[in-house]
């Protein structure tokens, strides 16, 4: 596995089995293709797709309908997130299966922690992960 955090300060002087303790403050939110919805990449494989990173959405954002073509987990830490499933609100839980789909929006802004084992497959464009000016 060759992962790394994008922006992380002094990463070029740690070996390759050294921890990462992240100032996430520091890190700098990146816009996504998706007006309204930026992010902070944790920790990413390119190799793999895994990558963990806290989303911000935007009081009224929506994502389009896309597939999570592994698992994937959310933590929401402020606000909801949403969708024809259900609700999910500050200090809980979702996960989805491989092959689920479904769109998402928040009508009053969040920000959660998510965790994806390979990126989603955004369906509107038929395209894979966020395209961030950071390449993710």
């Amino acid at each position: 596995m060759v992962a790394q955090t994008p922006f992380l300060k002094g990463d070029e002087k740690l070996g390759p089995l050294a921890s990462r303790y992240l100032n996430v403050a520091e890190l700098p939110w990146q816009e996504t293709r998706f007006p309204g919805v930026t992010m902070k990449v944790l920790v990413e494989d390119k190799d793999t797709g895994l990558i963990t990173a806290l989303f911000r959405f935007a009081p009224g954002t929506k994502l389009p309908y896309h597939e999570h073509v592994a698992i994937e987990q959310t933590w929401v830490l402020e606000g909801t997130l949403e969708d024809a499933e259900g609700i999910a609100s500050a200090g809980n839980f979702v996960w989805r299966p491989a092959g689920n789909r479904h769109d998402a929006h928040s009508p009053n802004g969040c920000l959660v922690l998510s965790i994806f084992l390979k990126p989603n497959k955004f369906l509107d464009k038929d395209t894979v992960g966020w395209d961030t000016p950071g390449g993710t």
